[in-house]
């Protein structure tokens, strides 16, 4: 078959050896250049012109029916699903094979299988398959001698719906009581990426069939999915036979859990792979000291004067502090951006560092400052604000406050940093007061120093045009 209208390798093949391009298709908008290879209206197609490809395909089905040429057709792609294993860990298959009666399933009143216990492992295979008192049993049916399946569950088939007996892990009848009710769908199901596709179909297989024997209430498993990536180490995965593993006890013994907690999320996206870095984990563990020490300098301050409060750095430091509350609240939430949310806070314990240092901040707001960051950051690094928790407010447990809330009003501002632009490139930033009417700030831009050096003296400035307290751009020949 050869599409060159509709195929970007037929194009390609048809516009060298000059073959005829028919286009049946065409983009409902602006005009399109090469294959067109989207959804449309169709042209050069006889009675089904002006259709949009979704109608056509149902008016083309009928017609070819009506022909006699074909019909409508529902193809799936599921096949059957190996479930056994043949091994000795695992849950026993409960079928029993007879001479008589052939395949029968195991009585429900002898269910569970137990498996022996007094087993050889060898290295030889499942030891269930040399235990003939394992095997040899009576059949449910004709009571005749019979053997016992030897294989065991594929252990997907037992995580397809642990979940759902977790809920209520001690009821006899399975899933019959309220608990289950309040548990049940998962709320949020975190995941590698390994098993983002099988075992969810398989989990809500299982679903269903609890849900159409009645034994829970919800028809989907799972409310919220995180699907995590993986952890590399010179761009392949970790694997005990590769030998490329960090061992974690050597390295939470160097450094602490909360350092490996820090960087292994803040390095990457969590649904993408990540590259282990020992550079890395150094950064992780530096941001962690620093915090550490602006905790303790504002617990043992070596000055405290309260008469020269620059408001200035306060104000923006409390703007900082807001918008990085707004910020933490909505990566966790909304977006599940871990990485995001932690370069968030790290920017605040930047700008602190630098405004306690460089002005004179109250020991309110300090205060305040140091227990949100220790509270925002306390989901990534648990250990450690618990500790700080403790030492700059005694009398209360981190884990009993209260998540931040916005100041909105800590988030207007008087001034606000523009863009400046030379030819749409970045060339410079300014300070600008929100008041500034639009000539004062071109001229301001014009002056700017930096911004001068990418204006050479004889060249025509043609315009400059300005996004109010966003971005002015100076558009030269």
């Amino acid at each position: 078959m050869a599409v060159p209208a509709h195929d970007e390798r037929d194009y390609e093949f048809a516009k060298k050896y000059d073959l005829p391009i028919d286009q049946v298709i065409k983009s409902e908008g602006e005009k399109s250049e090469g294959a067109f290879t989207g959804n449309g209206i169709l042209i050069n197609s006889g009675e089904f012109n002006k259709l949009s490809s979704f109608e056509a395909q149902k008016h083309i089905t009928k017609k070819i029916e009506s022909l006699k040429r074909g019909g409508e057709k529902v193809q799936y792609r599921l096949r059957d699903w190996g479930i056994s294993r043949q091994r000795y860990w695992g849950c026993p298959i409960p079928m029993i094979y007879c001479k008589n009666c052939g395949d029968v399933p195991v009585a429900e009143k002898d269910l569970p299988i137990n498996l022996p216990e007094d087993v050889e492992i060898d290295n030889s295979g499942s030891p269930l398959k040399e235990m003939q008192d394992f095997i040899q049993c009576e059949c449910p049916e004709c009571g005749m001698i019979a053997e016992r399946e030897t294989d065991t569950l594929d252990t997907f088939f037992e995580s397809s719906w642990y979940f759902a007996r977790y809920s209520s892990y001690d009821q006899e009848h399975a899933m019959l009581d309220d608990r289950a009710k309040y548990w049940l769908p998962v709320d949020y199901y975190i995941g590698g990426i390994e098993h983002a596709i099988l075992h969810l179909l398989y989990a809500r297989f299982f679903n269903r069939i609890l849900f159409d024997l009645g034994l829970i209430d919800s028809k989907e498993p799972f409310t919220k999915l995180l699907t995590q990536g993986m952890v590399l180490k010179d761009g392949s995965k970790m694997s005990k036979s590769k030998g490329n593993t960090v061992d974690p006890n050597e390295l939470i013994k160097k450094y602490g859990a909360d350092t490996a907690r820090i960087f292994i999320m803040f390095a990457a996206p969590a649904e993408q792979s990540l590259e282990w870095s020992d550079a890395g984990i150094e950064g992780a563990h530096r941001f962690l000291k620093r915090l550490w020490k602006i905790t303790y300098q504002f617990i043992n301050p070596e000055v405290n004067n309260t008469e020269l409060i620059d408001s200035k750095s306060e104000e923006e430091l409390r703007y900082k502090l807001n918008v990085t509350i707004e910020k933490v609240t909505d990566d966790l939430d909304r977006r599940t951006s871990f990485n995001t949310a932690i370069s968030s806070i790290m920017e605040l314990v930047n700008l602190f560092t630098k405004k306690q240092t460089e002005f004179n901040i109250s020991p309110g707001l300090k205060k305040e400052v140091i227990k949100n960051i220790l509270i925002l950051l306390n989901p990534f690094a648990p250990h450690i604000t618990k500790e700080l928790w403790t030492n700059i407010d005694p009398n209360s447990n981190i884990d009993e406050q209260k998540w931040p809330k916005v100041d909105k009003s800590a988030l207007i501002k008087d001034e606000v940093i523009v863009v400046i632009q030379v030819n749409g490139k970045l060339r410079g930033n300014m300070v600008i007061s929100k008041d500034n009417n639009e000539d004062v700030v071109k001229n301001m831009a014009l002056e700017n120093e930096t911004v001068k050096k990418f204006i050479p003296s004889n060249v025509e400035i043609k315009k400059i045009i300005y996004i109010k307290n966003k971005l002015i751009n100076i558009v030269i020949n």
